[in-house]
């Protein structure tokens, strides 16, 4: 999450910048898929089920805790579970869930928005889409960094490794800030595609030009960006004049 957010950020440095650091993502070629579900799909699906059965089991608030810790701990669980399916529904908004072409057709309009070869573009019409989307990234984003940073702190108390008032209060400090800095770079990442103003069609005749320059330095081939650029009979969205977009099949 921490690198997604980061990486999104840099689209406020112009699409030029964010589509580079997107091509160096997907760089790694057919590996790429194995180091999303090891390291991202599995483990977020594994603690997302697993933190519904916490939830599920859980006991209520306990009246001898203060009643900041208690609102902590509703808070946690709350936003676990609104992050867990934020995360679901982003994916399956952005990729689809499955990489494959008639799949993409079947949920055109809802689904699969995001081409990474066309990355600010794509990702700045599907947010931008409609208030509600935007209104989802922002609470999904918020309830991300919360999970996260408030999670370092009770895990921390639930592994024993800070036990005493002392300890517990360096250690929620020190979540706190982490909770700070990420929620200020996960609100600029937002910012950059839900509120920022841009030329979207020069955004992607420069996406095109970057694809067309990598195709001439062999580092992908025609078949790669056929995949992942928007084809050209594919139109904006009406949010970007309803324009056919710049592009090869």
């Amino acid at each position: 999450m921490v690198v997604h957010l980061i990486t999104n950020a840099t689209i406020w440095s112009g699409a030029g910048t964010f589509q580079r650091a997107v091509n160096q993502i997907h760089s790694l070629g057919p590996v790429l898929p194995l180091v999303e579900w090891a390291f991202i799909f599995l483990p977020i699906l594994f603690h997302g089920l697993y933190g519904i059965v916490i939830i599920r089991s859980g006991l209520p608030n306990n009246g001898s805790y203060s009643y900041f810790t208690n609102i902590r701990y509703t808070l946690q669980r709350a936003s676990g579970l609104i992050a867990f399916l934020f995360i679901m529904w982003h994916v399956f908004h952005m990729h689809g869930w499955i990489h494959n072409s008639q799949w993409r057709e079947f949920i055109e309009g809802i689904g699969g928005k995001f081409f990474p070869f066309n990355a600010a573009t794509t990702a700045t019409d599907a947010i931008q889409a409609s208030f509600l989307i935007r209104a989802a990234y922002f609470v999904g984003v918020v309830a991300c960094v919360f999970h996260l940073a408030n999670g370092i702190w009770t895990m921390g108390i639930t592994w024993g490794l800070w036990t005493t008032p002392e300890a517990q209060r360096k250690a929620n400090c020190v979540a706190g800030s982490i909770g700070a800095v990420l929620l200020g770079i996960g609100l600029l990442a937002w910012a950059g595609f839900a509120l920022r103003s841009s030329d979207s069609d020069a955004e992607r005749a420069l996406e095109n030009k970057i694809i067309d320059a990598r195709i001439e330095a062999g580092q992908i081939t025609e078949g790669e960006a056929k995949h992942k650029r928007v084809p050209t009979e594919k139109k904006r969205s009406s949010a970007d004049v309803g324009e056919t977009v710049l592009g090869e099949t």
